[in-house]
This record gives structure tokens, sequence and C-alpha cells, in this order.
């Protein structure tokens, strides 16, 4: 899911006013079942988003609704669960839990991070649990040197466990996903590809001329474009974004193809088809005077090498292989050019 995905379901629940607690990965050590960061919410009969699965999440599922038993304890607390002893896991290791029960009062703070990702921001959250006679609290502050750590996955982490007032004090940075989709075409292949995007850690944006290809729901990290001129969406596309052309119209898939060349910023161009038709559209290329070197940045075919298979099934989960395999490198190194990136197979 993308960065965005447990602020949202957090307001879904208090739109409704749902009870519900988010259980958040606080700090790691040793071998643990997710990394830093990692939330789930819990309500008293659902569950959303997962910090790993096993004795872990079911222990901290049963101490969140435990508490939402009992109301009148405090809203935000810690709770350290050693997973060899407490869990039973072979992982071994130690994981602090960060414990919030939300309340109506802390729409306001997950609107303001909702609204900061979607423009692009950076930032930290940063949480006080409190101590006797300390009230706990939020606040959402410009990004420091939390924000910029080693491995962005091991990003929450305690700070100050016991500052000034005596309390335990929660920094975690809150960045935008580094990978930015924008897929060309509802077909078969776009629909199976979509529906994995959903659920993986990106923003995607959809696009075909046809309104009707569209399914009537789609993940809350996708975002529908239905428009008679694709090629016009490109130019606002964010810098480092990813772009698939799998339209239903060769020619449109050569003019969306011929329109991103314009771009040096690209961090993937994939053009779906089989070698054949790669050929021709290199032949093409040649002849409107696009240099080899310009459209060598186009993968063709795509998806990752050695998954065999035609099956939009198949192709979607191979490109979207490719896909993590990328981000994965954008985040290791993000300064990396989007053409390099895209390269560094």
């Amino acid at each position: 899911m993308s960065t965005a995905a447990w602020i949202d379901q957090a307001l879904w629940c208090l739109n409704r006013q749902q009870a519900v607690i988010l259980v958040t990965v606080a700090a790691v050590r040793g071998s643990a079942p997710r990394e830093a960061g990692a939330k789930m919410l819990v309500s008293a009969g659902h569950q959303w988003l997962t910090i790993g699965g096993g004795q872990l999440e079911w222990q901290a599922t049963h101490l969140a609704r435990q508490h939402l038993q009992h109301p009148g304890q405090p809203d935000r607390w810690v709770q350290e669960m050693p997973l060899a002893a407490s869990a039973g896991q072979c992982c071994g290791g130690l994981v602090t839990l960060l414990f919030e029960q939300l309340q109506p009062g802390d729409q306001s703070w997950l609107q303001d991070c909702h609204d900061r990702l979607h423009r692009q921001e950076a930032f930290e959250r940063e949480v006080g649990v409190g101590a006797p006679g300390v009230a706990a609290w939020v606040r959402l502050q410009a990004p420091g040197a939390a924000s910029r750590p080693a491995n962005r996955f091991q990003a929450a982490r305690l700070l100050n466990p016991q500052d000034a007032r005596g309390c335990a004090v929660l920094t975690e940075p809150l960045m935008p996903d580094p990978l930015q989709v924008m897929v060309f075409g509802a077909g078969h292949v776009g629909q199976a590809l979509v529906s994995i995007l959903g659920t993986l850690p990106c923003q995607v944006t959809w696009v075909d001329t046809r309104d009707g290809m569209f399914p009537d729901a789609v993940a809350p990290n996708v975002t529908i474009e239905a428009t008679d001129t694709p090629e016009a969406l490109i130019e606002y596309a964010p810098p480092g974004s990813c772009f698939l052309v799998m339209t239903h119209d060769h020619a449109l898939d050569q003019h969306l193809c011929e329109e991103l060349l314009k771009r040096d910023d690209t961090a993937y161009i994939g053009l779906i088809g089989s070698a054949t038709k790669w050929h021709k559209f290199q032949q093409r290329f040649r002849l409107r005077g696009i240099s080899p070197d310009r459209y060598a940045r186009i993968t063709c075919p795509i998806g990752e090498p050695g998954i065999e298979g035609k099956q939009p099934a198949i192709i979607a989960v191979s490109v979207a292989a490719q896909l993590m395999r990328l981000r994965t490198r954008l985040i290791q190194a993000p300064s990396l050019s989007g053409v390099d990136a895209a390269m560094a197979h």
C-alpha cells in the first residue's frame, strides 16, 4: 500500500465515528517480521493493514481491543514485545509498539498529513506518549535528520525515551512514495496491472480514452483519467515518474512514446509488445529522426526477464516486480537520475 494508506483508513474510521487504535512498529532490535514504521489499525471488529502477522500481530490486536473495551485509559502508550519470549516467534528480536487510540480531535493532523503527502511534501510526525500529569501530543514539523535515514525502511524510531517532561517521544518521518506511475490503457493487461499496483507502495494515474473501460471502484492510491488527449497528461507527471504504454491502439502507443521521449527526467518508460512490435517502432522512430540513444530509454518488451507467459495476470506480475525493483533502487539512491535508474538493471 502507499505511504498514505494508514492515513486514509484512519480518516475513514473517524469520519464514521468508529473507535480505532493505530498500532505502529516504533523500533526494532534484532530480527522482526516488519520494519520500523509498519502500521495497522484495529477496531472492535475489524483490522486493516499489518505489522507482520503471527503471534506479534495477534497479541497487539488483543491489547488494542482490550483497551477499546475499557475507556478512560491513556490514549497513547508504548509496549515492548520480545518476540521469542512473549510471542513465541522464531525471529527472536525485540519490537517496540506505539498504540494510539484515535479521537475526533486527531482528524485535523491526519487530514494535514494527507494533504502534505498529496503535495509531495516530506515532513515528520512527532508523538509524545505522555507521562503522569503530562498530556500526550501529536505535531507535524519540517523534516530533520530523522527524515534522511540510511535506509528509509527503518525510518521510525523512539527518540528521547525520557525527555525533560518524562515522556517517550516518537519521531516518524513521512515521505511521499518515490514511485509515481502513469499507466496508459485500461484493457486486460492494464486492468490486471493496476489491480496489483493498488496493493503496492506507489501512486498510480490510470489513463484511457474509453471511460467505460474503468471499473466502478479502484484502490485509494489510483487516480482515473478518462480523456480524449492522453498525451496532454505527460507534462504534468512529476519528475522521476514511470510510464507504462499499453493502449488498444498501436498508433496511439507510438504517439505516446514519442511524447514521452521529449522528457529527460523519466525513471522508466515501458511499452507493451513483442520483439516484432518493438522492431517496427524502432524503424518508425528512425524515420522520424529520433536517435537510437533516445529511444533506447524505452523498455520493450516489459517485465522481469525470465518470467514467461502472455496471460494478462502474468504480464502484470512481471511488470509490477520490475517497478518494485526500480523503487528499491530509488529509495537506496534517491539522487539517481531517472534515466540512470531505469537503465541500471
